[in-house]
């Protein structure tokens, strides 16, 4: 039976299910299916943003969410930016900002692993949380930049997600900086 607090982990299991077909979809290149790419991508990121919603307002945080759910993000956008890097749409300079994003990922999911067992939570800025947006828009304009005449798209892309690589690192350096105390 279907029950209301099953909805943000199904979510979350339907955020990790479509990454494979993304991946599928941006391997192929053409243009109909970049278009469909983009549109699950954007289906995958409303729902991180859907299930935390649902899971605070209607209080249905669950031990499997809370282990769940980070993965599934980090999931879909180290897959994106390393397809979007083997397909060279990030080149050149531009595929730095992708590794720091990629690096900050690992990271942090080995400071919450080394935490798991505490009684301690780390703490999440919501700087980060407007990091994670814009680099969701990034990456959203690099999938379909292939497809149009003009370079904006890309520039937008390119432009985002160096945006979002600086706010990584600062983001990155508040996050060890307030957990430093669970290192006591």
């Amino acid at each position: 039976m279907f029950k209301l607090e099953n909805i943000p982990n199904l979510l979350t299991l339907l955020r990790i299910l479509v990454i494979p077909i993304i991946i599928v979809f941006l391997e192929i290149g053409d243009q109909f299916y970049s278009w469909l790419a983009l549109f699950l991508y954007t289906l995958a990121c409303l729902s991180d943003f859907l299930d935390g919603y649902l899971a605070r307002k209607f209080e249905l945080e669950s031990s499997f969410g809370r282990f769940l759910d980070p993965i599934a993000d980090k999931i879909l956008v180290v897959s994106v930016l390393f397809i979007l890097v083997s397909n060279s749409i990030i080149n050149g300079f531009f595929v730095y900002p992708a590794l720091i994003i990629i690096i900050r990922e690992i990271l942090v999911s080995g400071l919450r692993d080394f935490f798991a067992h505490s009684t301690d939570t780390l703490l999440v800025t919501k700087l980060s949380k407007w990091k994670t947006l814009i680099q969701m828009f990034s990456l959203g304009f690099l999938i379909v930049s292939n497809h149009f005449e003009t370079k904006i798209i890309l520039f937008v892309g390119y432009f985002g997600l160096t945006v979002a690589s600086l706010m990584t690192i600062h983001t990155g350096y508040i996050y060890f900086k307030k957990n430093l105390r669970l290192f006591k």
